[in-house]
């Protein structure tokens, strides 16, 4: 065996294999080479600093390509200035290797706007600042939600919440003062339901139950009836209660007159006026005594009487007088009180 591997035919058809083979590696790697522009390299210029229109075009020149990201807004430097290259500038790099830019953005990154709507106004201040807006105006309009936000606006606009605008923009808030009292309620009846509901939505009021006549939903139709009656005054905020149909009110008269009967209080003004006397105060008045006073009758003049003797043994004489006594006057009568006589001894 080891003969045979000795033979000519044998070494040459080896050297002619090993000879393929090293011919293969030799066209691989100048292929490679051809294709990768093997030893032209390319130095990465200077664009810091330079704006980044102007790198881009310089990177463009030199045969290289380009990435271009954002970093955090910096007010130290200009917008859309280049702040940061990489590769760093005098690096070599092959054609059409990517550079990558770090640019200082136009403005600062945008914030979505909170969801601050009809939340109290201290705790949506605060809110507010945390994701860096700035309130500059207050303004105060009537709403039945007081001291809660209603809208915010941004540049005079109002925006939703979620809407992304840059960070410390400064924004107005519009926050409710309270309800307003003694508003007349508007007119609605003889206008459809579409156009009395956008009437009491600008008289500051609310819809209330709409009471359709066919038992429909069409806006359509035509207001016949309204409670609070038209002219009254309420404070904003309250309810305003609708009855619509497609009828004439001519036909709806008997319907009406019963729903006068029941939201419409009549007043019977050909009675007269009740009058209310003041009582007074038992608990708190004096305490008068009611037992009557007597009353002394008029004094005559009664002539006197002769001395009348007494007994034998007392030997002397006593004078006596006639003495009027009053009688009480606890019933009074219509006869004149007599004068009695009294003999004292």
């Amino acid at each position: 065996m080891f003969k045979s591997l000795l033979n000519w035919k044998v070494l040459v058809n080896l050297l002619v294999a090993i000879g393929v083979f090293v011919g293969l590696v030799w066209l691989t790697f100048r292929w490679l080479e051809y294709h990768t522009n093997h030893g032209q390299e390319i130095p990465v210029p200077n664009v810091i600093n330079k704006s980044v229109h102007d790198a881009v075009k310089i990177l463009e020149d030199a045969g290289l390509d380009y990435e271009v990201d954002s970093a955090a807004y910096n007010p130290k430097y200009r917008p859309l200035q280049v702040l940061k290259v990489y590769p760093s500038p005098g690096s070599r790099v092959k054609d059409g290797r990517a550079i990558q830019l770090m640019v200082n953005p136009k403005s600062w990154a945008p914030v979505a706007v909170p969801d601050v709507i009809n939340k109290y106004s201290g705790l949506a201040f605060q809110r507010l600042e945390q994701v860096g807006l700035k309130v500059n105006d207050t303004i105060y309009e009537p709403s039945i939600q007081k001291d809660a936000v209603l809208r915010i606006l941004f540049k005079g606009n109002s925006i939703k919440p979620g809407t992304k605008i840059p960070r410390f923009s400064v924004i107005d808030v519009v926050v409710g003062s309270g309800p307003m009292r003694n508003i007349a309620i508007p007119n609605v009846v003889g206008l459809t339901v579409k156009d009395a509901k956008a009437l009491i939505a600008r008289n500051l009021f609310e819809v209330g139950l709409v009471d359709f006549e066919d038992g429909g939903n069409d806006d359509s139709d035509i207001v016949y009836y309204q409670d609070p009656a038209a002219g009254d005054s309420r404070d904003q905020g309250m309810q305003i209660d609708l009855w619509a149909s497609k009828k004439t009110p001519a036909e709806l008269r008997g319907k009406i007159e019963i729903l006068n009967s029941t939201y419409r209080m009549k007043v019977d003004t050909t009675l007269p006026p009740v009058r209310y006397d003041e009582v007074p105060n038992f608990q708190d008045a004096p305490v008068i005594d009611a037992t009557p006073t007597p009353v002394s009758p008029p004094k005559k003049d009664v002539p006197k009487t002769d001395a009348v003797k007494s007994n034998a043994s007392s030997g002397s004489a006593k004078a006596t007088t006639s003495v009027d006594k009053p009688k009480p006057a606890t019933t009074p009568t219509s006869d004149k009180p007599k004068a009695k006589k009294m003999i004292i001894n």
